[in-house]
């Protein structure tokens, strides 16, 4: 893990900078306060654009836990809006709503049905204060045969 809130204070501004630490793929993971998890998959490190850019790719997802078994929800193919990220705002999806949309201060945030990824709203409502948020990297680990 290279960014959390309970770690590293909230600011959408530091969990970036936290980012150029991980290469290739990286796993956002957020709460609400009634108990779901949910996030998506994105590419570190986290590149601000200064105007709302659309990035990443068709590998891009969300996911939620809040019906029961954990979903994922890939990109359907209906847009290429897969996340935008700028100094004061983080959005997933597009298309009629973002899928998750975090604010500069990482304390509330915004979920709802999405054409980009066919998902449904992620949390328990569509406007919610944040628990916390995370976001983790991924290793590539080499392993050599004696």
């Amino acid at each position: 893990m290279k960014g959390s809130t309970a770690k590293h204070g909230i600011s959408l501004r530091t969990l970036i900078r936290k980012s150029s630490e991980l290469s290739g793929p990286c796993l956002l993971i957020a709460g609400d306060m009634q108990g779901a998890v949910f996030g998506g998959l994105l590419d570190c490190p986290l590149k601000p654009t200064p105007k709302r850019k659309y990035q990443g790719t068709n590998q891009t997802f969300v996911f939620t836990t809040l019906y029961g078994q954990p979903r994922l929800f890939r990109a359907t193919g209906a847009n290429r809006y897969y996340y935008i990220c700028m100094n004061d705002l983080l959005a997933l999806g597009g298309g009629g709503n973002f899928a998750l949309c975090l604010d500069a201060d990482l304390l509330s945030a915004t979920s709802g049905p999405c054409e980009t990824f066919g998902s449904l709203c992620l949390a328990h409502n569509p406007e919610f204060e944040l628990k916390h948020v995370e976001l983790w990297g991924f290793a590539h680990v080499r392993t050599t045969n004696h």
